[in-house]
């Protein structure tokens, strides 16, 4: 135990120095700053060309998700979730190892060429992702922590960070072994990362984005304000999981963009007495399973 504690607090201290170097540091391959420039384009359209024009330019709950948003993607690793990511995978490494497993690669991409790589690993990633999000909404005890990303009640680009740490931990878990077994590494991520921020960031945008053929392709602002609707028709349950990507949802059925969907509610069913403090939300599903 004292050997996963000091991989525990070894991974977080170069956590903590490598987030603290991001910040004084600007350079191409920063998250932060990207992040930083891709909230900001976005925004800049949504002012620009606002899909919903009665919707305020500071939004309901606009601070709270732009501090979700640095939480989520910078904050939450210092809270601990970089050395406890690092110590489970240390974990089941030396697992498998008992058994005479050194290697999880099943198939190599080193020999692929570079941009083959990033789009299997893009598509490989998505539909992981895809299929996670319908878990959320299929299992009870997750949906409570989805249920935070779904208190949304003004759609903006923000809104994309807006979720429970929880989901970070499920979302991961789920990818890792199949990433593991196509055998990427983390310095492969930069690029399909900040794609998917992008498209994220613009599916949740107060912006409206035709596509034109491409919509059965790529998720769309007008394709994902479907899947935040409060009140959902022809008696389905949920619809449009498409995190970037849309054609799974055109794949297994669960496409719907039955209109206009600009100015349909959003929420879920007592929405309106969903606490809005990002602590509230934090313990709100704790309090539920309890």
């Amino acid at each position: 135990m004292h050997y996963y504690g000091q991989i525990f607090v070894e991974t977080s201290a170069n956590y903590a120095h490598y987030l603290w170097d991001t910040v004084r540091n600007p350079h191409w391959e920063n998250y932060f700053y990207w992040l930083i420039a891709i909230s900001v384009a976005v925004y800049a359209l949504e002012l620009l060309f606002p899909w919903r024009k009665n919707q305020r330019a500071i939004r309901e709950d606009f601070w709270l998700d732009a501090f979700y948003m640095f939480f989520n993607f910078f904050l939450f690793g210092l809270v601990g979730y970089a050395g406890f990511s690092m110590v489970v995978s240390t974990a089941f490494t030396d697992f498998l190892a008992l058994f005479g497993v050194r290697n999880l690669v099943a198939v190599s991409v080193a020999a692929w060429p570079h941009w083959v790589q990033l789009l299997v690993l893009f598509v490989v990633r998505d539909f992981v992702q895809w299929n996670v999000h319908r878990l959320l909404h299929w299992s009870p005890w997750l949906w409570e922590y989805h249920k935070v990303h779904h208190s949304v009640r003004e759609m903006g680009f923000a809104a994309h960070m807006r979720y429970h740490f929880m989901e970070t931990l499920v979302y991961r878990t789920c990818e890792y072994l199949p990433l593991a077994m196509i055998g990427f590494g983390i310095q492969d991520f930069i690029l399909v990362h900040l794609f998917t921020i992008l498209i994220g960031h613009l599916n949740h945008a107060n912006f409206y984005l035709p596509l034109g053929p491409l919509k059965y392709v790529f998720n769309s602002p007008q394709m994902h304000i479907w899947h935040h609707v409060k009140d959902l028709p022809d008696g389905k349950t949920s619809i449009n999981y498409g995190i970037t990507l849309s054609v799974w949802d055109y794949l297994f059925g669960t496409a719907l963009i039955p209109h206009n969907g600009r100015d349909i509610q959003l929420g879920f069913e007592d929405v309106d007495a969903y606490p809005h403090g990002f602590f509230q939300q934090m313990v709100q599903p704790f309090k539920k399973q309890k």
